[in-house]
């Protein structure tokens, strides 16, 4: 897994974007490792002929059975010839790879969360690559000089368990007013536990420099005995031993659907949550650049995007029109109205290391 819970191009459009479309998005090409060398500037069609000459592409963290990436790389290699791999791997250990490997690269393209991707790019181990849709991807999802793009983007939510909670919790307040236990998962070392603090935080008026609101909140339920520590995996869900669990959306819809749909429920607090998103790395020492790069055009595309929308991803690019039984799968996007990303990652980097004392000092001390 991915994380604490683990984790077409259009027909025309390699014959329709031309280099002045490319260079104005800054893009540039690279053979593989000539790091230190000139790079000549590719079209998306001389991109597309390199990445077949190179013929496959090896990836970190993308496996089939995360937010679809099965059909992403099925079109790749049906469209242009190129085989894939993969090997599954924590966020942290791709970019270890990376730099691990810099003489003898095995690893084109990895998928990271969001506030890995400037670690990436502090340990150097990033080339860039804008895509032709760089104007339509959020400031907050990417880099300056395209190192990361964020693909898809994931809300904290309330993942409820109707037979147990006959009032699924739509807020905050609901989730306090409650009787139910509630589980948060690993806050000392998870991310996505990590994140659900930071969302109560959003709600009741802090952000990523200020946890107090969160933490105090989840104190509040510790003291009252609803914590509960339970892995709120599809096994534990399927026993019935989850009452209401806070994950990612596309987590939680996943779950909904493989276990009973009709049985659980899943919505956005109403008073605030926090958006964050996984995103393309590229490797500096890619043995297959170029069919690198095609993969992270190819997933920014609209079928791209569909494809991680099947997935229950939704997309960053927030033109891309979903068909019905796509979109049908999501929830409504005006669920989403008070949910924020982090704009400050070097903040939160720092305000998350002093969480883990905290959650032990204020929270954990009630639930033990």
């Amino acid at each position: 897994m991915k994380h604490s819970l683990k984790k077409a191009l259009t027909g025309g459009l390699a014959l329709t974007l031309l280099a002045s479309v490319l260079t104005a998005c800054g893009n540039v090409g690279n053979e593989a490792n000539a790091i230190n060398e000139p790079v000549k500037e590719l079209t998306l069609a001389e991109m597309e002929t390199k990445a077949k000459e190179e013929g496959s592409i090896a990836s970190v963290g993308m496996p089939d059975s995360w937010a679809n990436w099965k059909e992403t790389w099925e079109e790749l290699e049906a469209k242009y010839n190129i085989t894939h791999s993969d090997t599954d791997m924590s966020s942290g250990e791709e970019i270890a790879k990376f730099k691990a490997e810099q003489k003898s690269p095995t690893a084109d393209i990895g998928d990271v969360g969001i506030s890995f991707g400037p670690q990436a790019v502090a340990q150097g181990v990033t080339q860039p690559y804008k895509t032709s849709y760089w104007d339509e991807i959020p400031s907050w999802a990417k880099d300056d000089e395209g190192h990361w793009i964020v693909g898809y983007q994931g809300t904290l939510a309330f993942f409820t368990n109707k037979s147990k909670v006959a009032n699924p919790p739509k807020s905050w307040e609901d989730l306090r007013n409650g009787d139910y236990k509630v589980i948060v998962g690993d806050v000392m070392t998870g991310a996505q536990s990590q994140m659900a603090v930071l969302a109560a935080a959003i709600a009741f008026g802090g952000d990523e420099t200020n946890l107090e609101p969160g933490i105090a909140f989840f104190e509040e339920l510790a003291k009252k005995g609803r914590l509960s520590s339970t892995e709120a995996s599809v096994a534990n869900i399927e026993k019935g031993e989850v009452e209401v669990a806070l994950l990612w959306d596309f987590n939680a819809l996943n779950y909904r659907d493989q276990v009973d749909k009709e049985k659980y429920d899943v919505a956005i607090p109403a008073e605030g949550s926090v958006v964050s998103g996984y995103a393309t790395i590229i490797n500096k020492y890619a043995p297959h650049p170029n069919a690198a790069k095609l993969a992270r055009e190819y997933i920014l595309s609209d079928e791209g995007q569909i494809n991680l929308a099947k997935g229950y991803a939704r997309p960053i690019r927030e033109g891309v029109k979903l068909p019905q039984e796509v979109a049908d799968i999501l929830l409504p996007n005006e669920e989403y109205k008070n949910a924020k990303p982090i704009t400050d990652y070097n903040a939160w980097e720092k305000t998350v290391e002093t969480l883990p004392q905290q959650w032990q000092e204020r929270v954990l001390v009630y639930m033990n």
